[in-house]
């Protein structure tokens, strides 16, 4: 448990480490078979937004409201690079082969929100970059989050406004920008498929969808009755899970026995709400899934992270048939 709210929890590319960051401003690291507590990373001043490693587990970047994005070896926990913003960090990620780390940076106080990215030395002990080798600004609607695509050949960006970006990730320039969710409505997450050619986004209109890296058309559609903060694929099986809730100051305990804060799982195909998953005291802020499908978690506005290891059941579970002998 941490003391405050969770803001993003992330395993890393073997799975065999599940980091979590919340708006206490430390960050932790946790085996992911057995719950249990690795060790946290002091540092920053603000509440932690954002958190990834690198392919090779070597090092981990963070995204802040101090208005900086640091660097830090695993083992050992050691501070190694520092860049300073003139607003909060909101989401990192590292490329696939992690050579770059892009980040996206609020818009306040006269600064326009903006997507960097960093060359990465992979050498812990070596130099990093003091500049970033790209600056996307957003001058229509704020970035909320972003990621890389397959072979790191587009930034796909999540707006404020609902509407998905497409950017040419040498250049920096915008190819595509299309209306995605409901006009004016936050994009609060986005996640990429295994091979980052097709991602999931959340939204607060209630809505999660699946969209194409190439042309950011819908594939998919996934409705509920409730704000969505996040949503993730499982590999192995067809499922997509959702989770959200309504923000703290409208929370209520009718809102809780209603199921708000459940984990919804819906058939990526089929788009079908097949089941859900209770235990939060409070609105879900943000889903992982194991990279080998095995397990998932969740970090809520409860100060709870959550690990779920799917069982032999889950894994025999035929959603297909089961649907095709009830349409006869």
């Amino acid at each position: 448990m941490c003391e405050r709210a969770l803001t993003q929890v992330k395993f890393n590319k073997d799975g065999d480490l599940l980091f979590s960051v919340s708006k206490d401003h430390v960050i932790c690291v946790w085996f992911s078979q057995n719950g249990e507590r690795l060790g946290t990373y002091h540092g920053h001043q603000g509440a932690v937004w954002t958190i990834d490693s690198n392919p090779s587990t070597s090092i981990l970047a963070s995204g802040a409201a101090d208005n900086t994005i640091r660097l830090w070896e695993i083992k050992t926990g050691r501070l190694i690079k520092t860049w300073e913003f003139p607003t909060a960090v909101k989401r990192v990620e590292f490329s696939e082969d992690g050579e770059y780390l892009l980040a996206t940076t609020e818009q306040r106080m006269g600064h326009l929100g903006t997507i960097v990215v960093f060359p990465i030395n992979p050498d812990v002990n070596g130099e990093q970059a003091a500049e970033p080798s790209l600056r996307i600004t957003c001058t229509t609607s704020k970035a909320t989050v972003a990621a890389w695509s397959y072979l790191s050949k587009y930034i796909i960006a999540g707006h404020e406004d609902g509407t998905i970006s497409q950017y040419d990730a040498k250049t920096g320039e915008q190819l595509l920008n299309v209306p995605v969710h409901e006009r004016g409505t936050l994009i609060t997450d986005m996640q990429m498929s295994p091979d980052k050619t097709y991602f999931i986004t959340s939204s607060k209109d209630k809505t999660a969808k699946i969209l194409d890296v190439d042309n950011l058309k819908v594939m998919k559609q996934f409705v509920t009755d409730t704000p969505l903060n996040s949503a993730a694929m499982t590999p192995k099986k067809d499922f997509v899970i959702l989770g959200g809730g309504q923000e703290a100051r409208d929370v209520t305990t009718t809102a809780a026995r209603q199921g708000k804060f459940e984990a919804r799982f819906h058939h990526k195909i089929f788009e079908d709400d097949i089941g859900r998953v209770r235990g939060h005291f409070g609105p879900l802020n943000t889903i992982a899934v194991h990279p080998a499908g095995t397990a998932y978690a969740s970090g809520g506005e409860d100060g709870y992270v959550r690990l779920h290891h799917f069982d032999k059941a889950y894994f025999d579970f035929m959603y297909e048939v089961e649907r095709t002998r009830a349409q006869h």
